[in-house]
């Protein structure tokens, strides 16, 4: 850990140029953003600019609370490029001349990063791994990763700044043209507008195709309404097998939407049926109710935060929340089913046509 010299305390540092690096995942950097408005509140005259890879740079671009983005690339080709591109990117972080630093990702590699800023102060979580912590000139506890969910983790930087006080707030841009899109793309639809996201990297938060199908077969046989599929370009197959398996109105969008009209069109649906991973995230910081599955993560760790309504149904096998990535077992989907998931789908369902009939 870098030596610590008597200094300014973090609550009454006057920074003037601050940078966050958070460069990934999506569901991350969704719940990383409250800390980033309680800086803007905390340092209303300051530079704040983000660290954050490329493909998720479109999500960021524009938001009300940032000067600057700066995109990192991931995946360089050959050792030499990687060497010459991440020399000159580091170069480019400390030429910003940055006096505060926050680094969310608690990696090896966002710790070099924040070394290169050159930072005066340089803040990093307690549960950072890999050895970034040596990097840090201040270490925020912050509960550790199994501890507390994340986004009360990433806030702990918040409240070590003394911008804890007001409430955690998920902003995002605007995103005015990808609103026009979004209203286009779904007109004539009927409703309700049920958000899908079947995929997930991990095998281990893959809930069943059978169990989806059967979840939005009974949901549009009660209700009525439109299956919206939504994810990653990998996620377009298995979105169009369970949309195949479907009787009532199926619209696929998986490797199809941008992540500024994903936004968008996930602040339109009436609900958000999905795995925990990114697009479930983002729809629970848009303020949308969601209904989710949760296997092998926990739901108290990574949990949607902030939802409007609905909540995430943890399986209850003795390997529940286990965090691995494979598994040859996958009890977890002989349990979790769909039978669990549609009273809380029912429920928000139920609460949307009450509204809808109303107004």
């Amino acid at each position: 850990m870098l030596f610590r010299r008597q200094r300014v305390p973090l609550p009454d540092y006057p920074a003037r140029r601050i940078a966050i690096i958070k460069p990934s995942a999506l569901g991350d950097i969704v719940h990383a953003l409250p800390v980033l408005t309680a800086l803007r509140r905390r340092f209303p005259a300051a530079h704040l600019a983000w660290v954050v890879n490329r493909s998720y740079e479109p999500l960021l671009k524009g938001h009300p609370d940032l000067d600057e983005t700066i995109p990192f690339e991931r995946g360089r080709r050959g050792w030499w490029s990687a060497l010459r591109y991440h020399a000159g990117f580091f170069a480019g972080l400390h030429r910003r001349q940055f006096d505060l630093v926050i680094d969310l990702q608690g990696l090896l590699r966002s710790g070099l990063m924040t070394f290169a800023t050159g930072a005066t102060r340089m803040i990093g979580l307690e549960s950072a791994r890999e050895g970034a912590s040596w990097f840090y000139t201040d270490v925020v506890p912050d509960g550790g990763r199994k501890g507390a969910h994340a986004v009360d983790r990433y806030w702990s930087v918040a409240r070590a700044l003394g911008a804890g006080d007001g409430p955690k707030v998920f902003r995002f841009p605007a995103f005015e043209a990808e609103q026009v899109v979004a209203e286009e793309t779904l007109r004539g639809w009927p409703r309700p507008w049920l958000g899908v996201g079947v995929g997930a990297r991990w095998q281990t938060k893959r809930w069943s195709r059978e169990h989806f199908a059967t979840l939005i077969t009974r949901a549009q046989g009660t209700f009525g309404g439109t299956a919206i599929f939504v994810g990653s370009p990998e996620d377009e197959v298995p979105a169009r097998a369970v949309a195949e398996q479907l009787t009532g109105p199926a619209l696929v969008l998986a490797g199809r939407t941008t992540l500024p009209h994903l936004a968008a069109l996930l602040g339109r649906v009436d609900v958000m049926l999905a795995n925990d991973t990114g697009p479930l995230h983002l729809a629970a910081a848009l303020g949308r109710p969601v209904v989710a599955p949760y296997t092998c993560t926990q739901v108290r760790l990574t949990g949607p935060y902030g939802a409007s309504a609905g909540e995430a149904i943890q399986t209850r096998i003795w390997c529940a929340g286990s965090l691995l990535k494979r598994c040859r077992r996958m009890e977890c989907m002989g349990e979790l089913t769909p039978e669990r998931l549609w009273p809380v789908l029912c429920e928000v369902l139920l609460r949307w046509q009450s509204n809808s009939r109303s107004a």
